[in-house]
């Protein structure tokens, strides 16, 4: 999943492994290391904001559409308890077998640092069972220490992500997943970053939640019948950003909340819900992606990132610059990665969901909002692609101009339907 970087998430543990093998998030990271549990005032705003047994159902009915029969993964943090427990109850409710895991930021930092390097290239055999036998994976990306790693060795989250790339290849190719999260889950530090209040930021990410599916999903198609009926796709931004790529012939995908009996038939992919939903997304033509990215502002490990840009040409990354006292780290990570399928540029996203605004002084972007425009380089299988690398950049471009075909669809952050 893209709420923490995927070599991170693949290296630590079984359970941050399953949970977060699906989009990568960008790399930022939090302000400041958090404690091992939520806080109050997160699980307060957990409880305070949405009905946690509706929810529950709605997950596992809707998002996840769980059938009889299937085994069903939920992973979460104990302060997660009540929500955990009631989606399995109602994963039993509708004759599935749930399977229960907890995890916490102090176990994932121990597993990395108090185990021996000897062990970084041992494939994660557990995971790899577990990969055989579960058929959905419902998770809560609700991690509130994202400097978690600060100090790791690069070359260690390399291996470690090398070691774990095909029990992730399994995941991605058979197990349909719901991550609760999405990059807007409330804590301190993402409302820093957002600039806005926790409580706003908590009544955003649950208003996104519980958006109408049913006009998230017409939506969701309109887009969708746009981008597949289009070929060139010509992203600019006043920041410096000037990409295009071809998108003709490739499958586009949609994450609208609901997971519907032809989504499951057309495979994990197609059949994985991020929540707050709202996103179109496809993978580009290989080879064609040419120009600039530019990224205004990004944290890496809660430093500071300014001008994050890529130069790419022939579909891949050939320069990567930036600026401020985070960018010496996320390049040294991104050496790191001795595969130059991390160079790919991989995918295109467009938000749709307008139930989640983010204030103007926003000093990043995120996937979800309507108007918002993503790209990203390395792992694509969540978007319909074909590359696992265990590893990706992405790059969120808030105040976007996106044309297909000439024709404009986003402008200025807005998009135009």
């Amino acid at each position: 999943m893209k709420q923490s970087i995927l070599a991170t998430a693949l290296a630590v543990a079984l359970v941050a492994t399953v949970a977060s093998c699906q989009k990568s998030a960008a790399p930022h990271a939090a302000a400041t290391p958090a404690a091992d549990a939520a806080t109050p005032a997160t699980a307060a705003a957990k409880t305070s904001y949405t009905d946690l047994e509706q929810l529950a159902q709605r997950l596992v009915s809707q998002s996840a559409a769980v059938q009889e029969g299937e085994v069903v993964l939920i992973s979460g943090r104990p302060s997660d308890a009540e929500l955990l427990e009631n989606i399995a109850v109602n994963v039993r409710k509708a004759g599935g077998f749930p399977l229960v895991t907890y995890s916490s930021d102090r176990l994932s930092k121990r597993l990395f640092f108090d185990v021996p390097e000897k062990y970084d290239a041992q494939v994660d055999a557990a995971g790899s069972k577990l990969a055989d036998i579960v058929d959905v994976n419902i998770a809560l990306g609700n991690g509130i220490s994202e400097n978690l790693f600060e100090g790791a060795d690069p070359k260690r989250m390399a291996a470690r992500g090398k070691a774990d790339e095909a029990v992730m290849q399994k995941f991605l190719r058979r197990v349909r997943t719901v991550e609760v999260g999405n990059n807007l889950y409330p804590t301190a530090w993402r409302a820093q970053r957002y600039a806005m209040s926790e409580d706003d930021l908590a009544k955003t990410f649950w208003n996104g939640v519980n958006i109408d599916y049913a006009d998230l999903q017409a939506r969701g198609e309109q887009v969708k019948a746009l981008v597949a009926g289009g070929s060139e796709v010509h992203i600019t931004n006043p920041n410096g950003t000037d990409l295009t790529v071809s998108v003709k012939g490739r499958p586009v995908l949609v994450s609208d909340g609901v997971v519907t009996a032809e989504d499951r038939k057309a495979g994990a992919a197609a059949a994985s819900v991020y929540l707050p939903a709202g996103e179109v997304y496809t993978t580009p033509v290989a080879g064609t992606a040419e120009g600039k990215v530019v990224q205004s502002r990004t944290y890496y490990r809660g430093k500071e990132v300014n001008n994050l840009s890529l130069t790419v040409s022939g579909g891949k990354v050939t320069a990567l610059t930036g600026e401020g006292p985070g960018f010496a780290d996320l390049k040294a990570e991104y050496d790191a990665v001795d595969d130059a399928r991390k160079n790919e540029l991989s995918f295109v996203d467009f938000g749709i969901n307008p139930n989640v605004k983010l204030p103007a002084n926003s000093s990043v972007g995120t996937w979800v909002p309507a108007g918002s425009v993503t790209v990203g380089t390395g792992v694509n299988l969540w978007a319909g692609g074909d590359n696992s690398v265990p590893y990706g950049l992405v790059l969120s471009l808030p105040g976007s101009t996106v044309t297909l075909d000439a024709k404009p669809i986003i402008e200025g952050g807005t998009l135009k339907l």
